[in-house]
């Protein structure tokens, strides 16, 4: 799934994709994100602004895509461009979004073929921006953001890195091939919307969510930890569909090998008390936190500083202390009034109980809104249910009563779900 953005292509009819191109360095990028979206079945037509093609040629997008490109509303005049290209297409991505690119939107200009396609779009648009620091935290930048956003287009926060020169710092494009699961997000959102673009699909506009990922790492000494299973895999598809829903996510990631979700924050941490310092402070303004990281309940109560030598003897019994419960802590303070706090159960069923018993004995004791109760037993061949594939099956518990069954499947399903219940309680 999301460690292999290669694998995942469109479903159900080939998708028209427009693919907007302005005038940054970043715009030779667009050109492997052209390549995802063809291998993956779309169908593109890119278009570029007049200053795009002093990075990259026309030549280029024509043969990548296979179809015409053009920047001007009188080349093929009969077939009224500026009003077509918007009107039959599935989704318009805009990869790089310059500031001016940006600021045109958001005014409503529409004085070259790109802009005039953004005024005629009704399907979702997806902007990937990428300009300097000081261009992308400017408060006109700022503004026409928040009024694209307003509308119901998603624009994905940049992310941080190299810039050109030897400036370093937040407005670096995403990683096309994240860009591209963000894409295929909101593709997958819009038929479940019947197509719609706007405030159906991003119903978590102006939301802030803050999302725990991956497993902790309780350290033994310098080269040995406790820790578990978890992949991140799940915490990972909540960002995803978060941010094509339009949310603005933080993700603290414990231990996880994945690329960053384009759009989100991600703060990274180790061990338990890491996750829950990292936690509490993404918190104070979230509307909605998801706790789907496996939290390590105990950690060696003595860490060495050397590694441990083996020998002939026998090792010295393991003492453990308690870690905090992070879950059971935000619940009982929460940091923000009519705050949604959502759980995770991995459990298994033993002789005291059912999988489900044990997730009802959690939902009381952790008084959470929701808790999403998952079978991490083992499948016929020996594999979990849950850790390390792509994909799962739940219960979501509500404090309520409710009880909404989730059939096996991809883990952004689940995700949707999730985040449905969650923005009902919300609203």
């Amino acid at each position: 799934m999301t460690a292999d953005a290669n694998r995942e292509q469109f479903s159900g009819a080939r998708p028209r994709v427009v693919l907007g191109v302005s005038g940054g360095i970043a715009a030779y990028k667009a050109c492997e994100l052209l390549r995802r979206f063809t291998e993956g079945g779309a169908s593109v037509r890119v278009v570029p602004t007049e200053s795009a093609l002093k990075f990259v040629g026309a030549a280029t997008w024509a043969a990548l895509s296979g179809n015409p490109v053009s920047t001007s509303v009188f080349d093929d005049v009969h077939e009224v461009p500026h009003v077509r290209i918007g009107q039959q297409a599935d989704l318009v991505v805009v990869a790089p979004a310059t500031a001016d690119l940006l600021a045109k939107a958001a005014a409503g200009l529409a004085d070259d073929l790109l802009t005039g396609t953004l005024l005629t779009a009704r399907c979702p648009v997806l902007f990937a921006p990428a300009m300097h620091t000081e261009m992308w935290e400017h408060p006109a930048t700022v503004e026409n953001v928040a009024t694209l956003r307003r509308r119901g287009a998603i624009v994905l926060d940049p992310a941080s890195g190299r810039l050109t020169g030897a400036d370093t710092g937040p407005g670096r494009l995403p990683e096309p091939e994240q860009i591209y699961l963000a894409a295929l997000r909101l593709l997958e959102r819009s038929a479940l919307a019947g197509g719609e673009a706007g405030g159906e699909v991003a119903d978590l506009a102006g939301r802030r969510v803050v999302i725990s990922a991956g497993g902790t790492r309780e350290p033994l000494d310098p080269v040995r930890f406790l820790g578990n299973r978890s992949t991140g895999l799940q915490g990972y598809a909540l960002a995803e569909t978060a941010l094509a829903r339009g949310a603005e996510v933080v993700l603290v990631s414990a231990n996880v090998e994945l690329p960053d979700p384009a759009g989100a924050k991600v703060v990274r941490v180790g061990t338990a008390e890491d996750l829950r310092d990292a936690v509490f402070e993404a918190a104070a303004d979230a509307d909605v936190v998801v706790m789907a990281a496996a939290v390590a309940d105990f950690r060696p109560a003595r860490p060495m500083d050397a590694k441990i030598k083996k020998s002939d003897a026998d090792p010295e019994p393991l003492a453990l202390v308690r870690n905090p419960d992070v879950l059971a802590a935000l619940c009982a303070d929460r940091p923000r009034a009519g705050q949604v706090i959502v759980g995770f159960a991995a459990e298994t069923g033993d002789a005291a109980g059912s999988v489900l018993d044990h997730g009802r004995a959690k939902l009381v004791r952790k008084q959470c809104d929701l808790l999403v109760v998952n079978d991490v037993g083992a499948d016929a061949d020996g594999r979990s249910k849950a850790f390390g594939s792509p994909d799962n099956a739940a219960v979501i518990l509500g404090a309520d009563g409710t009880e909404t069954p989730v059939q096996r499947g991809p883990k952004t399903a689940l995700s949707d779900v999730i985040w449905d219940l969650a923005l009902a309680r919300l609203t």
